[in-house]
């Protein structure tokens, strides 16, 4: 990767707005529709796994997170493969929520200040397709509700450029590896040196101001 910060974050790895939704409100019961356990699902893209799975285990109603791969057309592909950039892949993470407690408007809501929706090219100090941000839709009725959070983003005058912020159909999902799992709880240490030193709480505040 040509950013400096790339080799570091290999290493570790390897080593071990608010914005409304009115009008939408039956998209997003069908959205939010449950499981047989109660829960259901949504898929997010935002750069490292690590950071959008810690982002997204703050949220209440938040029941699980998985860091894994999606969009790509290569099955069970490895970290390796899509580290590469030549599997098509995002990095990703399923959220399994409970829809009583938030619902997938609410998601949505949450996972934009947690990212540079202007960034076509990765996110912060990673680059590459594997990087990229997006909204993986599980049904139309995400689809629709996806799309109307990033049309109401775009046309509140808040950023100052396009949104490069895909929205895509989800397909398979491929859970990464173990040692990907929680790995912001497991070596916080060695994730929170990653996050510092990849600029991406400094590049959120640039685009976002300060946290509320």
């Amino acid at each position: 990767m040509p950013n400096i910060f790339f080799p570091l974050r290999s290493r570790l790895r390897l080593g071990a707005l608010l914005i409304g939704l009115l009008g939408f409100n039956n998209f997003a019961a069908a959205a939010d529709a449950a499981s047989p356990d109660n829960s259901a699902v949504a898929v997010f893209a935002g750069g490292c796994f690590w950071c959008t799975e810690s982002d997204f285990d703050k949220v209440a109603g938040v029941l699980s997170t998985t860091s894994g791969y999606i969009g790509g057309s290569l099955a069970n592909p490895s970290y390796e493969a899509v580290s590469a950039g030549q599997s098509g892949h995002f990095e990703a993470v399923q959220v399994r929520f409970d829809p009583s407690k938030i619902s997938y408007a609410k998601l949505l809501e949450a996972y934009w200040p947690t990212i540079d929706p202007l960034n076509a090219d990765g996110q912060f100090c990673d680059s590459g397709p594997q990087y990229r941000s997006a909204i993986f839709y599980n049904s139309a009725q995400q689809q629709q509700l996806a799309e109307a959070s990033k049309a109401a983003l775009a046309a509140s005058g808040r950023l100052p450029a396009p949104i490069a912020t895909q929205i895509l159909p989800a397909g398979s999902f491929y859970p990464a590896e173990d040692y990907h799992q929680d790995y912001h709880s497991k070596n916080p240490l060695r994730y929170n040196y990653y996050r510092h030193g990849c600029g991406r709480d400094a590049r959120l505040e640039a685009v976002w101001g300060k946290p509320q």
